[in-house]
């Protein structure tokens, strides 16, 4: 089974509606909840999105929706060794290296999801748009 990390963005356009994104974000997290693919986050994207979604809702409508996507998801670890290797790293993106570092380190993911693929331009995992994640597997059946 595939086992992926999903970036901040592809879970925010789903949850703001942000279209023309949003449908593809839908599916990805269709793909999680079915058991189809592993998607994983990491705290950092869990805060990303509370602080984002609460400009629109109240704390308690962006809790539960935090709830339900922490139930399809599994949440990495992230430590002293990966925020160590995001220090090091030339990534020009701070948190894209947390992000990156905590998939690369846990031997978990095998493919980030995000709509800014450039910014995984270092990363030694396999970086996919959601767009071209999902016609890469629907094509492939």
């Amino acid at each position: 089974m595939t086992k992926v990390l999903i970036d901040t963005g592809v879970i925010l356009d789903f949850f703001l509606d942000r279209a023309p994104f949003s449908d593809n974000g839908a599916k990805i997290l269709s793909l999680c909840e079915a058991k189809k693919i592993v998607g994983h986050i990491t705290p950092v994207i869990i805060s990303n999105v509370y602080y984002l979604l609460r400009q629109t809702a109240k704390h308690e409508k962006v809790i539960e929706k935090l709830k339900l996507l922490v139930a399809i998801t599994e949440v990495l670890v992230m430590d002293r060794n990966v925020v160590l290797h995001a220090l090091n790293a030339d990534f020009k993106d701070f948190e894209d290296a947390l992000q990156n570092y905590s998939a690369e380190i846990s031997s978990q993911v095998s493919l980030i999801i995000t709509r800014n693929v450039k910014d995984y331009k270092l990363s030694a995992l396999g970086v996919m748009t959601p767009e071209n994640y999902l016609n890469s597997r629907f094509s492939s059946n």
